[in-house]
């Protein structure tokens, strides 16, 4: 049976409407054609992410989230691991003029996003990106 599991690392954290969440994130998966094997959120400080884009990715710079797509290839089930800063959640919420809620929202399916095979490492792929963030946001609502 597919598990998708919420840990917190380092910050007092917990997400409300787990059940809600995780039969959101199984049907995002669904429609975009993909089964999933296992998929955890690990909900950290921004100090912990920091560590892990600087060894796995050569990055030094703060960040929302990280994804690490565990499986062999891409047509495999989705198995993963999905790092969110709580500390760039907030700060975005506030610079974006949203509420948390919705920002942490946007932000775990940015990473499902990522291990379906989406990218945003240009302005026509991050534009393809958050109109996809936006109609999930809507299936949530």
């Amino acid at each position: 049976m597919p598990k998708i599991q919420f840990f917190s690392e380092g910050v007092s954290f917990r997400l409300s409407n787990q059940r809600k969440i995780i039969s959101w994130i199984k049907k995002v998966i669904q429609t975009e054609g993909l089964e999933l094997t296992s998929l955890n959120y690990v909900f950290c400080s921004d100090e912990y992410l920091l560590i892990l884009n600087r060894q796995y990715l050569n990055h030094t710079t703060y960040t929302d989230i990280i994804t690490f797509d565990n499986r062999d290839n891409e047509s495999a089930p989705i198995e993963g691991d999905i790092f969110i800063s709580i500390e760039r959640v907030e700060e975005n919420s506030l610079k974006f003029k949203t509420t948390f809620e919705r920002e942490l929202n946007r932000v775990i399916i940015h990473g499902v996003l990522h291990l379906v095979g989406y990218s945003d490492k240009s302005q026509g792929k991050k534009a393809l990106m958050r109109k996809k963030e936006d109609t999930y946001l809507s299936l949530l609502a």
